[in-house]
């Protein structure tokens, strides 16, 4: 064996372009998920810090705004009296009757014009109708047809949540590998093994992410929604302190608002992480 032929074997082979690329993504993931998650806290908390001294020194009146020692007072004393968790509640059971109706509307328009022609040619045109109409414009029309009670609310929200997880599970349907089909072919799948094993794993991806931008305009429908003249909820309470000045109480429904589209999101993006867990799995396979 010549001297080549020996450095050849004792240097290590050089991984190939997607084994490569695959080790540059897991630094990559590494280096961000090697940093302490408190560093995420150091601007939340710097901006409140200095919210709390312009406060304390004058530059920021209360009747402007509220500092956040203050707020954190008053958010104890709703929680105590019982006001931020009877509105809590209200304004909860609004966005899941709402998100519930939207979804079952989408779900099924979405999934009429992924799998039919004829229900694309159909239903389509209205829900892109819609996709172009600001919420906000459809409000005097729900109080002219559905009064100023639950239902108008529930269904604003309804209709932010519908339009895009109808466009995102379109999206995924259609976004689905060809080849798959010539796949199911291949192995004479039924109708029912077709939808199960390619068009809803294909379009999960895509559904996923129209479920969490459906949440975020929930949350959004749902506080335009409690400005119609609503009688409890997080946007009465808010309503009220508006009349007041009271932007201490403002500044509390706002978070919880906030919290609320957090803590949706986060579910979600749980959900996703353990239903694409195949996705991390195949793609470490191809890159080996």
């Amino acid at each position: 064996m010549t001297t080549t032929q020996l450095a050849r074997t004792a240097a290590p082979a050089e991984p190939t372009a997607p084994a490569a690329r695959a080790a540059s993504r897991r630094g990559v993931r590494a280096d961000f998920n090697g940093l302490p998650w408190e560093w995420r806290l150091l601007t939340p908390l710097a901006l409140v810090a200095v919210w709390q001294l312009a406060s304390a020194v004058g530059w920021l009146k209360p009747q402007t705004l509220a500092p956040p020692s203050a707020i954190l007072h008053r958010a104890a004393l709703l929680v105590q009296d019982g006001t931020l968790p009877q509105a809590l509640l209200h304004s909860v059971s609004r966005a899941g009757l709402g998100f519930l109706l939207g979804a079952a509307i989408a779900v099924v328009a979405g999934l009429a014009v992924g799998l039919s022609r004829p229900a694309d040619a159909i239903v389509d045109p209205p829900m892109q109708m819609l996709r172009a109409v600001p919420l906000l414009g459809v409000v005097p029309l729900f109080i002219i047809w559905f009064g100023i009670g639950e239902f108008s609310k529930v269904l604003l929200v309804a209709l932010g949540v519908a339009v895009p997880l109808y466009l995102n599970l379109v999206a995924g349907l259609r976004s689905v590998d060809p080849q798959l089909y010539d796949v199911a072919d291949s192995l004479r799948l039924t109708n029912r093994e077709r939808l199960q094993h390619i068009l809803l794993p294909g379009a999960l991806p895509g559904t996923l992410v129209g479920l969490r931008q459906a949440l975020a305009f929930a949350w959004l429908a749902l506080i335009v929604a409690e400005q119609i003249s609503a009688t409890s909820g997080l946007g009465f309470m808010i309503n009220n302190a508006r009349d007041f000045l009271q932007t201490d109480t403002i500044v509390v429904g706002l978070v919880t608002y906030a919290l609320l589209g957090l803590i949706t999101d986060g579910l979600v993006r749980l959900l996703e992480r353990r239903a694409l867990r195949w996705r991390d799995v195949a793609t470490e396979g191809a890159a080996r």
